[in-house]
């Protein structure tokens, strides 16, 4: 695939591509070169551009492969805007396909302010098994208590076994302690599916 060919969603991140590979773009103005390393892998150059981004596609990426950014040669970091860290934030990132999941709340209508019932829900406290998919499990108690909206804490990557909402590092991926990216969105589409917003 050309760069040419490339369809990016957002400005920055690794987004994998129908025909194969991902695009990764990162904004580091304050680096001369980076490069992208696949562990056990091939390192990547990456393109500066003008505004301080760097960009690059890696062919050989894939749903679950792991990256790295090395910063001027030396310090490896996690992708800043990583959609998932498998095996916490000081660990390489990982590539999400968020086309994989298959939703089933497409007719769902959002909820207006008044009227609403909100439970705040700590997913590391909440079920003994402190993750989503157990969570989500309990979503049906929640409804018919009345409850209309759930709001989580803490979503957000954290160090640690446990966060409590203002520790989160790492914000666009979900904490690799409650379970996967899927998890969280089978938890979103099971609690639309209950009745909850």
């Amino acid at each position: 695939m050309r760069k040419t060919d490339v369809a990016r969603r957002l400005t920055v991140g690794a987004e994998l591509q129908e025909g194969g590979g991902a695009e990764v773009r990162v904004w580091a103005p304050a680096c001369t070169t980076l490069e992208l390393v696949v562990p056990d892998g091939p390192t990547i150059p990456m393109e500066k551009e003008a505004d301080g981004h760097f960009s690059a596609f890696a062919e050989d990426a894939r749903a679950g492969g792991r990256y790295w950014f090395r910063l001027d040669g030396e310090r490896m970091r996690p992708d800043p805007v990583s959609r998932w860290q498998p095996d916490g934030p000081h660990q390489p990132s990982a590539y999400v396909d968020h086309r994989a999941f298959k939703w089933t709340d497409d007719c769902r209508e959002g909820v207006t302010a008044i009227g609403q019932a909100i439970y705040e829900m700590h997913v590391g406290t909440f079920t003994p098994e402190g993750t989503w998919a157990a969570a989500a499990e309990q979503l049906a108690e929640l409804a018919a208590l009345g409850i209309t909206v759930v709001e989580m804490m803490p979503i957000a990557e954290f160090p640690g076994r446990f966060g409590w909402g203002y520790d989160g590092v790492l914000i666009y991926a979900p904490s690799h302690v409650y379970g996967t990216p899927d998890d969280l969105r089978a938890f979103v589409d099971r609690a639309h599916a209950a009745g909850l917003a």
